[in-house]
């Protein structure tokens, strides 16, 4: 079988996890030990629906943000 072919049942993961951070124009949390991880997404239309939902739940906090990682570039760079 060649390894041009994509594997079959590839799963694209995300995972959607925020906290406050430090600064408006920083990345850095406040606290790391206490980020809230909103669970793995097996796509990222549903990693999308589950950040947009934790998004507007906290926009009256100007520290907290939320962030959506492709943890399939992770797991297989290519």
């Amino acid at each position: 079988m060649s390894d041009k072919h994509p594997r079959k049942n590839s799963q694209l993961l995300h995972i959607v996890f925020g906290g406050e951070l430090e600064s408006i124009d920083s990345t850095e949390f406040r606290d790391p030990s206490n980020l809230d991880v909103v669970g793995i997404y097996p796509n990222y239309a549903k990693a999308h629906a589950a950040w947009q939902a934790k998004a507007q739940a906290t926009v009256d906090n100007a520290l907290m943000r939320y962030f959506i990682v492709h943890l399939h570039r992770f797991l297989d760079p290519a």
